[in-house]
């Protein structure tokens, strides 16, 4: 990872002109749609807060507060910001407010799900809940959409912060997850790398196996809607020069709009070496459940925080657009 990393800062002051293209088409596409009605979990700090108006006043969003009442509008009067325009639902505390969210959800009320200034497993919490949650038929999986400056094109990352060791079934979910999302966002057919530390299938190394396996899983149309490659290495999945080198003969390979980990611990590594030495920006979204959920952190910057919006509001418009075919 710190050697592909290192490859992209080499170059990286002749595309710092282009860092945040990407997030800006998207937010882009946005504007020509209705903003999508959201319920914002807990917003009882300003970081959260103000990103949920932000996303409103850039009409990605209509959202619905929700969380202590006092606590919420003490924030808005303190750093000056007016949620007078907005439906306020009071709940107790943060373990009810992401509760109260998800039945916004349940009820029709609500297309997105946006974290506040709870703790994730409080929010996720409530989602995966068996008999009140927003559970569906596949595995919740979180993707972040990185916008590096030093490539052409936004990527995937997968899986980064929900599922610590997944099976090969969680991960057939997780990569049919994240093709939907690049669906979603624009970019048909995908391709799918799926990454290890080489690209050759090693009986003694788990993650090529099920690589091949998942490949094979895509060409009996298990997966469906993306080119998938793997096992391959971070190096010869980005770059073209790289897999030319190894001689891979791939569609894939290169070329990757979609980055499968082996596990959460390789994700986040991957996530956060490109943000962190290659000055990327990392907007998350969970999927899998029955509407796209945002999760920010107090850390990103308002334009990580809008797209992130901007990418949740795609998915809910892609999922509107496929309810009313099937009708």
């Amino acid at each position: 990872i710190g050697l592909c990393c290192k490859s992209l800062i080499d170059n990286r002051d002749q595309f710092m002109d282009r860092k945040h293209e990407k997030y800006e088409r998207l937010i882009a596409r946005c504007k020509e749609l209705p903003p999508t009605p959201t319920a914002v979990a807990h917003p009882c700090d300003e970081s959260s807060l103000r990103g949920a108006l932000e996303a409103a006043e850039m009409g990605i969003l209509t959202p619905i507060l929700v969380g202590p009442r006092g606590k919420i509008e003490s924030v808005a009067q303190q750093f000056n910001l007016d949620i007078s325009a907005y439906t306020l639902i009071d709940a107790e505390h943060s373990v009810a407010a992401a509760a109260a969210a998800v039945q916004l959800v349940r009820e029709g009320k609500a297309e997105m799900l946006m974290k506040g200034s709870l703790h994730t497993d409080e929010l996720m919490g409530a989602v995966v809940r068996s008999s009140t949650g927003l559970r569906t038929g596949r595995r919740i999986s979180h993707a972040f959409i990185m916008d590096v400056p030093s490539l052409d094109r936004a990527i995937i990352v997968t899986d980064a912060a929900i599922n610590i060791f997944p099976t090969l079934e969680d991960k057939k979910h997780i990569i049919q997850n994240a093709i939907d999302l690049s669906i979603a966002l624009g970019f048909p057919k995908p391709k799918v790398a799926i990454l290890s530390a080489m690209e050759t299938v090693n009986p003694d190394v788990p993650s090529t196996v099920e690589a091949a396996a998942l490949c094979k899983m895509a060409d009996r149309k298990q997966i469906t809607g993306g080119l998938l490659d793997g096992p391959l290495a971070l190096d010869n999945a980005i770059d073209l020069n790289a897999a030319r080198i190894k001689k891979i003969d791939s569609p894939v390979a290169g070329m990757a709009d979609i980055l499968i980990a082996p596990d959460l611990e390789a994700g986040n590594m991957l996530a956060k070496s490109l943000t962190f030495m290659a000055d990327a920006d990392a907007a998350g979204i969970v999927l899998g459940a029955r509407v796209p959920i945002i999760l920010t952190s107090r850390a990103d910057s308002v334009m990580t925080r809008l797209a992130s919006c901007a990418i949740a509001a795609l998915v809910a418009q892609s999922r509107r657009a496929e309810t009313k075919l099937s009708s």
